[in-house]
């Protein structure tokens, strides 16, 4: 899987470095010819907007299925929620402290730097066009919108009809993933009081599902490499270079934080809660870590990160076995920051101010929904097109941040497996003897 995975990745920063240099050259000829610029742009509206939408909408497609079924089956592997023991408390402890951190650094970091605000008001306004105008009439909307209350946190996460908010009849057009949550879960939570064998008949399908869902994105991606440049072109022959100033802001800022997270957090976290170096951990970890950015799968690491664990770290395998499988599942901190990260920043994109509330709401589901989201490369691009609808931004904007998603994509997915790594360090500085309860199966 390594290599093809590089060779995509390869292609879609090619693309995007064609896209980029087209458009750039397109606005320099276009100043002593306009009339050429003009046609451009009418070609940029007319084929290339519409192509990159064929493969936008690919990934809409499955962010209701995918969403629904990585979570449910989440919670059913577990088994019985009451057989886990203390170490599985631990554990799962551990795995929503480190993504909640990583989440709210990412928030701060969004909110200091705001490297949406790079763009001009006149900028943001033809975004608004370009995609729509949902952005403005959200805006318009939120003066009114009631005050945040209890009542209205049941009608966001409990509306009376579950159908009509999923597909979107309710709010946006993609549909709102906050009730597909709160159903996602209680399925997953009955499912694990089922018999035995209805448990693991319920697990399969919803991991048939997972992987048709996966293959799905899998074929978008296949579009990458064309879809990419088509769109960052179409936007800066539309909107000029400024996009480029405010993405190359937004990139070394989730850069330095994802790096503020895996060595300062979890540094401390090795530091005071275990006995050994942090210093020498990375450095003991240093293979695994390479290779989960060349292959931007916290999965495909999984056998280098279980071998690292046990003969390199020493983990007791009992730990090992229980807490680096479920750790590239459901802890992934890098992909929630990163989540966070570009909500906000399209949110600033597009003049979209998000209120105190709404932000610690964003943190809770960038949480929740990275557990959602599977193992592979891209696989958060369909979750985070979700949460932006949530919040009343035109997810077609996640196109401004496809470009430059391959560099973050192997970033954030060694913070996801450093993190799984430290999380089996300290749980298995906290358990004596290898109790651990049986791995589900």
């Amino acid at each position: 899987m390594a290599e093809p995975n590089r060779t995509l990745a390869n292609r879609i920063l090619i693309g995007l470095v064609i896209g980029v240099l087209a458009g750039v050259l397109t606005l320099i000829i276009g100043q002593p010819f306009p009339r050429l610029l003009g046609f451009m742009q009418l070609v940029s509206t007319h084929v290339l907007d519409p192509f990159g939408q064929v493969f936008l909408r690919t990934l809409f497609f499955v962010v209701i299925p995918l969403v629904f079924a990585s979570l449910a089956a989440g919670v059913v592997q577990l088994g019985r929620l009451d057989r886990l023991g203390p170490l599985a408390g631990r554990t799962f402890a551990l795995f929503a402290l480190n993504m909640a951190i990583g989440v709210g650094l990412g928030l701060l970091m969004m909110n200091l730097v705001r490297p949406g605000d790079q763009l001009a008001e006149a900028t943001k306004l033809q975004l608004e066009q370009l995609y729509g105008g949902a952005a403005q009439g959200y805006v318009a909307s939120s003066a009114t919108s009631p005050t945040m209350s209890f009542a209205l946190l049941v009608e966001m996460f409990m509306p009376r009809n579950l159908f009509a908010a999923v597909t979107g009849q309710s709010r946006a057009a993609i549909g709102d993933v906050l009730p597909l949550i709160v159903f996602a879960l209680l399925v997953g939570a009955a499912g694990t009081q089922l018999a035995e064998d209805s448990r693991a008949r319920l697990q399969k399908g919803l991991d048939l599902v997972c992987e048709v869902m996966t293959r799905i994105v899998h074929f978008a991606l296949l579009l990458a490499p064309y879809a990419v440049p088509a769109m960052i072109y179409s936007v800066i022959v539309k909107i000029g270079v400024d996009i480029l100033a405010a993405l190359g802001v937004f990139v070394a800022g989730c850069i330095t934080v994802l790096l503020l997270h895996l060595f300062g957090t979890l540094s401390l976290w090795i530091k005071f809660w275990t006995r050994r170096s942090p210093r020498q951990f990375f450095k003991d970890t240093r293979a695994v870590l390479i290779t989960a950015f060349s292959t931007s799968s916290s999965n495909a690491t999984l056998p280098a990160s279980l071998e690292c664990a046990r003969n390199t770290l020493k983990v007791q395998p009992g730990v090992a076995g229980f807490v680096l499988p479920l750790g590239a599942t459901m802890n992934m901190s890098g992909t929630a920051l990163y989540e966070g990260c570009v909500v906000l920043f399209v949110a600033q994109v597009f003049g979209v101010d998000l209120t105190l509330a709404q932000e610690v709401t964003l943190l809770l589901l960038a949480v929740i929904s990275a557990v959602a989201i599977a193992g592979v490369p891209g696989g958060s691009l369909p979750v985070i097109a979700g949460l932006l609808a949530t919040f009343g931004i035109p997810p077609e904007g996640i196109g401004i941040v496809l470009g430059v998603d391959r560099i973050l994509d192997m970033m954030r997915t060694v913070v996801n497996v450093g993190a799984d790594l430290v999380t089996a360090v300290v749980v298995d500085a906290r358990t004596v003897n290898g109790q651990a309860p049986q791995t589900p199966a």
